[in-house]
């Protein structure tokens, strides 16, 4: 399947439909995925969550009609479906710094109007080998730490990595009671809420079901299910960090297009064990539930 083609369309139907309302589902259907799956890839090769762009070109918009009109704010604000006026001036001076009237009258406006996005998957070309297995494992059983994030502006790539400093250096792994394995740590992202690009990442170790969560910890379960599972390539301790987000943009970018198969949608996770240690030829797995694509015919 050509993701290029896929996900164009439905950033060409976006600029065509801005001023009317858009949902994720029909988005989705105009791709060919299930909504789930279109929320993961439009993530990471457009670089931020579907609906997040969809307010950010709103937002340009109405900043071009408010130096370029004498449209009343309110009126260019519901024209853009913004069905609230105090909802548009806040979004649009959280995102120029200032209000609508503000933004009009100054004589200096920021540079930065959002642009429409164009695919290049050229840019894709070449890249890694990674290395894939499929496997169906059993029902997960985790206990561990939450971090509430969102994959909006690089928040969650700057976050994580951070959350897992705080883990290490204040061994909290150590505090979750009877793991399974204790070498093996996961990192899982779950609970997405594709509206606003929001997330659970948990830090967390497996444990027998039913196991008792200490009070500043939590429990999670998910069943059993097939997993498409990649090995990061061996990194330096410098480019380990980056290595595994590499390794995730390639998943989306070159293996789901060509593998007939597209994300679940429950969790994913990545398996941190004795190959994270030491300073040099570090990997972990990523693991990536996965369903047989249904076929549809446009």
């Amino acid at each position: 399947m050509d993701y290029e083609v896929c996900i164009q369309r439905t950033l060409d139907y976006i600029e065509e439909n801005l001023q009317e309302r858009i949902t994720l589902e029909e988005l989705a259907e105009l791709a060919c995925f299930s909504p789930f799956h279109y929320h993961r890839v439009f993530q990471f090769l457009v670089g931020e969550s579907v609906m997040e762009y969809v307010r950010k070109r709103r937002l340009s918009h109405a900043a071009q009609r408010l130096l370029q009109s004498d449209e009343k704010v309110i009126d260019i604000a519901f024209d853009l479906g913004f069905q609230y006026h105090e909802s548009f001036n806040r979004a649009f001076k959280k995102y120029y710094g200032q209000s609508p009237r503000e933004y009009r009258s100054a004589t200096v406006h920021p540079a930065s109007l959002h642009q429409k996005a164009y695919l290049n998957m050229s840019r894709y070309i070449g890249g890694m080998n990674m290395e894939m297995k499929l496997i169906k494992k059993p029902a997960l059983h985790i206990i561990g730490y939450d971090l509430n994030t969102r994959n909006t502006d690089g928040e969650n790539n700057r976050e994580i990595p951070k959350f897992w400093q705080h883990y290490i250096q204040n061994n909290l792994g150590a505090k979750i009671p009877n793991p399974l394995y204790k070498n093996q740590e996961l990192g899982l992202c779950t609970e997405y809420n594709t509206t606003t690009g929001e997330f659970v990442y948990m830090i967390g170790m497996e444990v027998a079901e039913g196991t008792p969560a200490p009070e500043d910890m939590s429990y999670r379960t998910f069943p059993e299910m097939e997993y498409a599972v990649f090995t990061t390539p061996k990194a330096s301790e410098e480019n380990f960090v980056p290595s595994i987000q590499q390794t995730w943009v390639e998943i989306f970018s070159k293996w789901f297009p060509d593998s007939g198969y597209e994300h679940d949608g429950k969790v994913e996770f990545e398996l941190y064990d004795q190959r994270c240690y030491g300073q040099e030829n570090k990997q972990i797995d990523i693991y990536i539930p996965v369903v047989k694509k249904a076929v549809k015919v446009r």
